[in-house]
């Protein structure tokens, strides 16, 4: 499976990177514009805030479900996933390939993919699981990683509650300060930033952070099951023999009107592919 490059993420996601970067932009100069942007850091605010926002966490959730969310982050931003065209071809030319050597040729993909449930579900057909084996076994595999996904949503989601109310909790601190300090004006004007900052920081990171990352997941989640169920129509079609050109027809609904131009099987691409002698070459 290694003749499908997989494009650069840079490439795929240039757009969203420099919208993003443009928007920062924009979000900064508001900062700037009618003043000194140092006013608007304060550590005080900022430990109440994200202290209490994790604290919260902490007590909702495990560590090892905080550490799979940070890996599911990392690898959201920068693992780039299969195309569905691409899955499709893969899918088609394995279907030859059954039919030019035997299911059993299929057994060397089995350990080149990259894809590991791609790679799961060759298995099952070269083991000679039946059609509704292995659809069960693949949608009970769909199923749990959903759930997995939606589980980390929710830490995010989490988050993002609680960070406004910390930046509640840190403002009610600064104003606590400031009724203490009542005839001291030094003291009401040290606690001033707490009050205000404190709100900020709070609307900022669950508008600008959590919530995205959430959405982003959800997103992703999304595209990784329509590859999914692209390669469970596929395979299960595989495993019962059907035609190439039908499987290639079955699986193109899949697909945007734009990528379905062109035709996917073509037998000298095939057999470069996969390293097929015609009759008669010399072995």
């Amino acid at each position: 499976m290694d003749n499908f490059k997989v494009r650069p993420f840079f490439e795929h996601g240039r757009q969203n990177i420099l919208g993003l970067l443009f928007c920062l932009f924009l979000f900064c100069m508001g900062f700037v514009i009618h003043g000194n942007i140092g006013v608007y850091f304060n550590l005080s605010g900022f430990v109440i805030v994200m202290g209490g926002t994790f604290g919260a966490t902490l007590i909702s959730y495990k560590m090892d479900r905080l550490i799979i969310l940070v890996r599911v982050l990392i690898a959201s931003y920068t693992r780039e996933m299969r195309s569905p065209d691409d899955i499709v071809e893969i899918l088609v030319d394995l279907s030859v390939k059954q039919r030019l050597q035997g299911i059993l040729s299929l057994q060397r993909d089995e350990g080149e993919t990259t894809i590991v449930f791609l790679r799961q579900a060759i298995g099952f057909v070269v083991d000679g699981y039946s059609q509704a084996q292995i659809r069960e076994s693949l949608n009970s595999e769909m199923f749990f990683f959903r759930m997995r996904r939606e589980e980390s949503c929710r830490v995010l989601q989490t988050m993002a509650e609680v960070a406004p109310a910390f930046g509640l909790v840190g403002s009610v601190v600064g104003l606590i300060g400031m009724l203490a300090g009542v005839g001291d004006s030094a003291v009401i004007m040290s606690m001033v930033p707490i009050a205000l900052t404190s709100t900020l920081y709070g609307i900022v990171l669950a508008n600008f952070f959590f919530l995205p990352f959430a959405a982003n997941i959800r997103e992703r989640t999304a595209q990784e099951l329509m590859l999914h169920k692209i390669i469970t129509e596929g395979v299960v079609a595989i495993a019962g023999d059907l035609h190439p050109r039908m499987l290639e027809r079955k699986l193109k609904s899949f697909l945007t009107p734009s990528a379905r131009t062109g035709e996917l099987i073509s037998l000298e691409r095939i057999r470069q592919r996969f390293e097929i002698r015609e009759q008669g070459e010399k072995q």
